[in-house]
């Protein structure tokens, strides 16, 4: 079980002259005997994130103890359905839909439905960096639009991403030559947007709103079709961007355990089945007891 959460099973398979094929089986029994033992009472704080399963538009939806740092149930697919599933697994293993207080995840439709539909009583908290996703998005598409007719702006697509204190000395030249006034850049502008809403999670909880709606009257009076599109987008987010503030949640570990799946993946270039992929996830970032005999 070891080897399996640090090398491709079709690698131990060949070490030891097994057929894989068998190794995978082991593997799914001692799986799911540890997840039917595991118990969930004490989730509190969920974190939900799609993760792909493999190329093209094939996913699993991971939904993670966020005090606990686990994987507690991967579904299937990205859709609404993958909460009432999770609803269900929860009551198998002793928890309660009830008892979840936070749910932090991005702005899917489908996952804010399934949220509401299945644990109305929890708070919904946007993943702040998914938020900043949608700004970074919208920057881009700035640039984008307006290098056509400005060639200055080719090969700088993450000076405008990137936080001004996680630019080289290089990068930080390049963007001083750009940011003058007088260059009258669109990108320039979107750029200092984004980092005008970074300071929303800097703001004390009772300032934030006020904040954020002044942010907003600028994105919606900036005449960058991308940023106010952006604008109207966080404004329909509204509640669950400012909950962060009271919940303090966002899903820096889901990211992390989704990086550390991905890495599996790529190891194994690609698993056979998704049955396969989802046994290495609860193998990986589960934290099951196997109650292996020593």
């Amino acid at each position: 079980m070891i080897l399996a959460q640090a090398m491709p099973v079709k690698r131990i398979a060949e070490l030891i002259g097994e057929h894989d094929t068998r190794l995978w089986r082991v593997l799914e029994h001692y799986v799911d005997r540890a997840r039917e033992q595991a118990d969930y009472s004490d989730l509190r704080q969920l974190g939900v994130d799609e993760t792909a399963s493999k190329r093209g538009h094939h996913y699993v939806s991971l939904f993670v103890d966020l005090e606990q740092a686990r994987t507690v149930f991967v579904a299937e697919g990205k859709d609404a359905s993958t909460l009432e599933r999770f609803k269900a697994d929860l009551l198998d293993h002793g928890g309660r839909a009830e008892a979840v207080e936070e749910i932090c995840c991005d702005m899917s439709p489908a996952f804010i439905s399934g949220a509401e539909s299945h644990f109305s009583q929890a708070r919904l908290t946007f993943d702040k960096f998914h938020v900043m996703k949608l700004l970074n998005d919208a920057v881009d598409r700035v640039r984008r639009q307006e290098q056509r007719e400005r060639p200055e702006l080719k090969h700088t697509r993450y000076l405008w991403l990137k936080n001004p204190e996680r630019l080289s000395a290089q990068q930080r030249l390049i963007l001083e030559t750009l940011c003058p006034a007088s260059l009258h850049l669109k990108t320039v502008k979107a750029y200092r947007i984004r980092l005008a809403f970074q300071e929303l999670w800097e703001q004390p909880p009772a300032l934030a709103e006020s904040f954020l709606k002044k942010w907003y009257f600028w994105a919606t009076h900036s005449r960058l079709e991308p940023i106010k599109q952006c604008a109207k987008t966080i404004k329909k987010h509204w509640q669950g961007i400012l909950n962060w503030f009271q919940s303090l949640v966002n899903n820096g570990i889901l990211e992390g355990i989704n990086s550390m799946i991905q890495a599996a993946k790529a190891r194994a270039r690609g698993y056979r089945t998704v049955k396969n992929f989802i046994t290495i996830i609860y193998l990986i970032s589960g934290k099951l007891d196997f109650r292996l005999p020593t």
